[in-house]
């Protein structure tokens, strides 16, 4: 939830008497009152200035909010109680909704019926966003990587986070309790971890298909050849069929992440030539060009 600045919000000094108090909300109550301004925005406007009301004309209510606002919080700052922190409990009047969260977790609010007033409601804690990084074997096989989270005590938990098989590039893992801690007796937030997977030196994804670059030989590609490729379930023989091409994709179907819907791997041929470092070598290329002299790739 977000720190509130009931002075900043009234326009006022945080010395300010009660009678400049009244007098900025009124003003305010006024120029925002819904039955009079219909701008947008001017309905929570006056919201925010009856809240910032409540407290401050309040003496009770203003000393325990000066308490807290004297650790140095700023308006719109992520917030939340200090530990052991007691405020001022119970307030009269307003209907359900008409204050903030913020207000509700300092002061709780009135039971509606006619329960107990001034009994702070349980709240379920602040879901939490954070990334976890993993390579694309463990994206595949699926497994567990442990992931290291400081808590806002300045305290470090270190959690063991379940990776299914198959998952791909910013799929979020939900990690249930594992978030914000609940007030007043409300349920823990959760966190959700948006998964990141790192490069790897012989894949690459596309989707849910996986690429594959293969290096081959001229002769391979010439007259066609099966060769070993690697996938992440293993190698397996993979035929080039005769007269191939650099650039040129061949599937293995089924070979990709895996899922309801498996994915392929995209096999792209890069032909490789041989560096000539003998004069037979050298020989050797001379005597395929008189074989291929009428071949001019650039035609």
């Amino acid at each position: 939830m977000e720190f509130k600045d009931y002075y900043e919000i009234l326009g006022v000094k945080p010395d300010a008497s009660e009678a400049e108090i009244k007098a900025a909300y009124r003003k305010l109550a006024r120029k925002y009152h819904p039955d009079k301004n219909k701008e947008a925005g001017a309905e929570e406007k006056f919201k925010s200035v009856n809240e910032a009301n409540e407290v401050l004309k309040d003496a009770e209510k203003r000393r325990s909010y000066d308490q807290l606002r004297a650790g140095g919080y700023r308006q719109g700052e992520q917030f939340r109680p200090p530990p052991g922190w007691q405020g001022q409990q119970g307030f009269g009047g307003g209907d359900d909704g008409d204050f903030s969260d913020f207000f509700e977790s300092l002061f709780g609010r009135g039971a509606a019926g006619g329960g107990q007033r001034g009994q702070p409601r349980p709240r379920r804690g602040q879901d939490v966003q954070a990334s976890v990084r993993i390579d694309l074997q463990t994206a595949f096989d699926g497994g567990r990587t442990r992931l290291a989270m400081h808590d806002p005590a300045g305290g470090e938990r270190v959690l063991e986070v379940k990776i299914p098989a198959g998952i791909n590039p910013g799929q979020v893992i939900r990690l249930s309790g594992q978030g914000q801690p609940g007030m007043a007796g409300g349920p823990n937030g959760d966190l959700l971890l948006e998964v990141g997977i790192h490069d790897d030196a012989r894949f690459r994804l596309d989707g849910r298909n996986v690429v594959h670059v293969l290096p081959i030989t001229p002769w391979e590609a010439a007259l066609g050849a099966t060769v070993p490729v690697p996938t992440l379930a293993g190698t397996v023989d993979l035929r080039i069929p005769a007269g191939s091409q650099s650039g040129r994709k061949l599937r293995l179907k089924g070979r990709g992440m895996p899922g309801a819907h498996p994915g392929d791997q995209m096999v792209e041929l890069s032909i490789r030539i041989p560096l000539a470092d003998s004069d037979d070598q050298r020989a050797a290329y001379e005597a395929l060009h008189e074989h291929f002299k009428d071949y001019d790739p650039r035609r």
